[in-house]
């Protein structure tokens, strides 16, 4: 019986794994087909297949057999090639934005300004296109006299010299689009006797430009600033100049000095100098913000000396919208120096405006070179200058035929 037993589980035990094997060859079978059915690609014709440039780089890679490292190698360096692309593509495009901020911030404050302008009420011209509302005055250049309540005989003196009086004035606005105005703020106390004294003069000469502004030599940065911002508002100019009354002016000469640089934006132009920073105290043109200019002994960056200087409207504009943050130092050249720092402005150098009292400008005038500005540099203006200004007229004048006609 023990043989019988054996010889029965023999059989069951080969039975058993005929069928195990045949299963598994079986299982193995079914598999590989439903595998193959599952990876099949559907056919374009079915629907549309969207692949990126990757997932379609990674087919063809299957397709030709490539092994998983290849693949995966291939992979890192597509998306590295996509990285890096976008990236550059950001720096130049940052790149181009920062060479272009200035330009907008220019064309904004100009925009800002206009509006303000029209707003105001400023002085239009009385011819309007059809169905459209007048359009503003355009006019050449404001010209700026800065002056003080002392300085009575001073304004006559240039009154009987470089500036046109009366209908002589009315016209160099109409026909050749000059502005000429004495500048001046008001006293400390807001309707005394100084400030009825210039309306006196105003009504006898009409050359006043007020100012919403305190009068006082350590507030000579607040008034340019003040004097900028109230120019472009009134009159819409190209141009915006500041002189000080005790400066001989070839205004002719001035304008076409200046209309050679009327295509080229956010001029600022004079006499560009780069004086040291005065530390000591109680000594004339002390900086007390010598500090920030670095060591002691060091020089300013490179500005126009205050005499005379001249900016296009883009920059009277920069100033007339951004005046409550732009920082006052001590010289008021200085601070005209400071707020266009950092800005893209052109600095032109022209020493025609610094020319020297007779004989310089005498024998540059011979010699076929007119002067736009006289003065004396140890004097920062003519020396004497009531008693001077018409002998320097007289001998470095451009004369009065010159002004009507200069090419502007």
């Amino acid at each position: 019986m023990s043989f019988k037993n054996r010889v029965e589980g023999t059989s069951r035990s080969v039975i058993s794994q005929k069928w195990t094997l045949f299963l598994c060859i079986s299982s193995f079978c079914a598999g590989m087909f439903f595998t193959a059915r599952m990876w099949t690609i559907p056919d374009a014709k079915g629907g549309i297949t969207r692949t990126t440039g990757v997932e379609a780089e990674r087919l063809n890679l299957v397709s030709e057999g490539c092994n998983t490292k290849f693949l995966q190698q291939k992979d890192v360096k597509l998306v590295s090639k996509d990285v890096f692309g976008e990236v550059s593509k950001t720096h130049n495009a940052l790149q181009t934005l920062d060479k272009t901020i200035s330009s907008l911030e220019m064309e904004l404050a100009a925009a800002k300004s206009a509006q303000e302008s029209i707003l105001s009420g400023a002085p239009i011209s009385g011819d309007s296109e059809k169905g459209d509302s007048p359009k503003k005055r355009k006019y050449f250049m404001v010209v700026g006299i800065n002056t003080a309540f002392s300085s009575r005989k001073r304004r006559d003196s240039v009154r009987a010299t470089w500036m046109p009086q009366g209908e002589k004035r009315k016209k160099l606005e109409e026909e050749k689009g000059i502005i000429m105005r004495f500048v001046i703020g008001h006293g400390a106390t807001l309707g005394g006797i100084l400030d009825r004294a210039i309306e006196a003069e105003d009504r006898n000469h009409g050359d006043f430009l007020r100012l919403d502004h305190v009068e006082g030599y350590l507030e000579l940065s607040a008034k340019t600033k003040t004097y900028f911002a109230t120019a472009v508002k009134l009159w819409d100019a190209e141009y915006y100049v500041k002189v000080d009354d005790d400066v001989h002016v070839n205004i002719g000469t001035l304008a076409e000095t200046l209309a050679r640089h009327r295509k080229k934006p956010r001029v600022y132009i004079g006499c560009m100098k780069s004086g040291p920073v005065l530390a000591q105290k109680g000594v004339r043109y002390h900086e007390p913000e010598y500090w920030k200019f670095g060591e002691t002994g060091n020089k300013y960056f490179r500005h126009a000396t205050g005499q005379i200087y001249a900016i296009s409207k883009d920059l009277a504009s920069y100033i007339s919208v951004n005046q409550h943050v732009l920082h006052k130092y001590a010289n008021e050249d200085v601070s005209l120096g400071a707020w266009f720092i950092g800005l893209d402005v052109l600095h032109i150098d022209d020493r025609r405006l610094c020319c020297g009292t007779p004989p310089d400008c005498e024998w540059k005038a011979q010699a076929g070179n007119v002067c736009v500005a006289s003065f004396d540099w140890t004097c920062s203006g003519i020396c004497r200058s009531v008693d001077r200004l018409k002998e320097v007229h007289k001998r470095c004048g451009e004369g009065e035929k010159a002004l009507w006609k200069a090419a502007i």
